[in-house]
């Protein structure tokens, strides 16, 4: 049996309006080579929501059995209701070659990198704080309290940035889109998974 190429877990953040599911959509839509890890969640599902598609909507009872058996990368609670990542789910995914986006924010990816150092740690951050504050009150579901706690807290996430291996920054969608696609082909061109993807190549031009 062939050796199987490895996937490689791609963990993107980004402040509240930077782009980061916009960017992640049109990744899944340009490269079928990737996947998206879809969390669980105790929060009720919303109006067009699917459960499997957008979320994993379990009971909080059935998440915390979850957490008693270790079944989570990473989870939090936030504003009361909890989510979290299958690391079951993430590992076959990734034992079978597939490439997985997760999303998360900057306190789950540190939960992730201490799990799976391997993983690719990628920050999207908008062009500027006043872009920012407009791409937030243009969205039109926001009151103007809850927008500045959003800048508040896009303070706080930006601040982690540096932490992550690659820094993406979306002034220009169709830019920032190609600079993420970029980081995931460099990723696919290591020797490593050449070397399984092409075995039989090198092998024939090695014995000539």
């Amino acid at each position: 049996m062939s050796q199987v190429e490895k996937g490689t877990l791609y963990v993107i953040s980004a402040p509240s309006g930077a782009g980061k599911t916009s960017l992640v959509a049109a990744m899944l839509q340009q490269d079928g080579a990737l996947g998206v890890s879809i969390s669980h969640t105790t929060r009720p599902m919303r109006s067009g929501e699917e459960d499997g598609v957008n979320y994993h909507f379990v009971s909080r009872d059935e998440f915390e059995a979850m957490i008693q058996r270790d079944d989570f990368l990473e989870h939090a609670d936030v504003f009361g209701n909890y989510y979290g990542t299958s690391q079951r789910w993430v590992q076959q995914a990734l034992d079978h070659g597939q490439d997985v986006i997760l999303e998360i924010d900057w306190q789950g990816a540190a939960q992730v990198r201490r799990l799976m150092p391997e993983c690719v740690g990628i920050f999207i951050v908008p062009p500027s704080p006043e872009v920012l504050r407009q791409r937030l009150i243009g969205r039109g579901t926001d009151e103007a309290e809850v927008i500045e706690r959003r800048l508040r807290e896009a303070a706080e996430e930006c601040s982690h940035a540096l932490e992550f291996d690659y820094l993406v920054v979306n002034d220009d969608f169709d830019t920032a889109l190609a600079d993420l696609l970029a980081i995931v082909r460099s990723r696919r061109l290591r020797v490593e998974p050449q070397e399984v993807r092409h075995a039989d190549l090198l092998t024939r031009l090695v014995s000539g």
